[in-house]
């Protein structure tokens, strides 16, 4: 098929999927507003293949192929990757918008399956680059009462298991939560969650199966909805990311879609192969978002009158610290990539989860300078009805004009309000915290992958001496 257009994309999404979306059926995700913005949202990575074939389109033995899918095989290629997930996000304002995920999860499989799994693995990332797919990841299991391990659970059902297998295929139940894009997927591949031992090999397993697989059913969240008044919401009547949960009812698994089948000793090598590329991924794409705070907080500052204070330009200073040194530690990570197994590359995990850390400590006071530079007008202002009533506008242009006009004051206020105050500033920042994992889980992976031998060293031949 090679590489499709965003239009290809949208009508391969018109099949017997299962979803359910604010307590209805949806037959067709096209017919539905709110989904459909999160339709024309992913399709951007279609868009850019098109548009940008330079950034976004590899070719191998003269075949064309996303550019996204591309395994990294070298520094040169992490760097490039890193520019073309900051560059859709940048398109899609600020909002990881579809590719990035799935191909995360491809080059985790391709570097830490063995055997069968492998060469499963490696048929089904030609497929996916053939047909040029969309791809989902669930990975996070519902889990249940935390301090227990998977085969503890009261209900077996809480993290996804085997429940028959044959010759031809494994069957499998249970839920995964978070699941980001399934809903406008084409295929869901599955993931482990974490380590596990021995009594929990059931639950060791990876595979992927088509959106439109009998028995699963995708429950999709109604958050960062916003609304289609663009004056209000110049963000999300755009811009949507689907969630759901991803329920497994007895579905069937061909064998050569199934990448780990109990190996509990391979789960956690698995799932934590994964994190490599996916945080460095959340690294990449959070930096459009990182402007787009820094940016409103310049321009509101102006547009108040406020610039000059003092308190104001050590806000603006701490603002680019912060996002400066992730962008910084963002780079530091790709130029210090190495080789793993299998010749797969992968960028340094102790400099990607120092970023991913940094990021998310510093985001709520971030949106905290943010919201003091803008004012109260965030929640008290005018809305989009308001503006589109010529007689009331003028009252508006009136009373509301600051360092710069009424009109370029209020709509930057909205563009704020819906970084912090709104739906979707509060979906920002739940995935802050949360998202490509807890800030507890990039501390645990700060403390993996710090080598202490430099520093301690250095001490000891201090001591020597």
């Amino acid at each position: 098929m090679g590489l499709r257009t965003a239009d290809e994309y949208r009508n391969g999404l018109i099949d017997n999927r299962r979803i359910f979306y604010r307590g209805e059926q949806i037959e067709n995700l096209l017919e539905n507003p709110e989904l459909a913005i999160a339709v024309d949202h992913s399709a951007l990575c279609y868009d850019l293949s098109h548009d940008n074939p330079n950034l976004a389109v590899c070719t191998s033995c003269g075949s064309a192929y996303s550019a996204f899918y591309h395994v990294p095989r070298s520094l040169d290629d992490l760097v490039r990757r890193g520019a073309l997930i900051e560059e859709v996000s940048r398109r899609g304002a600020g909002t990881i918008v579809l590719k990035e995920v799935g191909s995360d999860a491809l080059f985790a499989l391709l570097r830490s399956c063995r055997g069968q799994g492998l060469e499963n693995a490696q048929a089904f990332y030609q497929r996916v680059i053939d047909k040029d797919l969309a791809v989902a990841v669930a990975q996070t299991d519902v889990k249940g009462d935390r301090s227990k391990g998977p085969s503890a659970q009261a209900d077996p059902d809480l993290y996804v298991r085997i429940v028959d297998s044959d010759r031809d295929s494994i069957t499998v139940r249970g839920a995964k939560t978070h699941t980001s894009f399934s809903a406008n997927a084409d295929e869901i591949i599955v993931l482990p969650t974490r380590a596990m031992g021995q009594e929990d090999e059931d639950y060791a397993i990876s595979f992927a199966v088509p959106v439109a697989t009998a028995g699963l059913t995708l429950y999709v969240s109604p958050y960062s909805s916003g609304g289609t008044n663009s004056f209000e919401f110049p963000i999300s009547s755009e811009h949507k990311l689907l969630e759901s949960l991803t329920v497994f009812d007895d579905v069937r698994v061909p064998r050569d879609r199934v990448f780990l089948e109990r190996e509990p000793r391979a789960a956690g090598h698995v799932a934590l192969s994964f994190v490599d590329y996916h945080r460095f991924t959340a690294i990449n794409y959070k930096q459009p978002l990182l402007d787009l705070i820094v940016g409103a907080a310049y321009l509101i500052a102006d547009a108040n009158g406020i610039s000059k204070a003092g308190h104001v330009r050590d806000k603006l200073a701490k603002l680019v610290i912060w996002a400066e040194t992730v962008r910084g530690l963002r780079d530091l990570a790709a130029t210090r990539a190495f080789e793993g197994d299998q010749g797969v590359w992968l960028p340094d995990p102790l400099s990607v989860n120092i970023a991913k850390y940094t990021f998310a400590h510093g985001y709520h006071d971030a949106v905290a300078m943010l919201i003091d530079l803008a004012g109260g007008l965030l929640v008290t202002g005018p809305g989009g009805e308001d503006w589109d009533n010529k007689e009331i506008r003028a009252v508006l242009e009136k009373y509301y004009s600051a360092a710069v006009p009424a009109a370029d004051r209020l709509r930057l206020l909205q563009l704020i309000a819906e970084l912090t105050a709104r739906d979707y500033g509060g979906y920002q920042s739940v995935l802050a915290t949360h998202a490509e994992g807890s800030i507890e889980a990039e501390k645990m992976q700060i403390g993996r992958s710090y080598d202490r031998r430099r520093a301690t060293t250095y001490v000891q031949q201090i001591l020597v001496d």
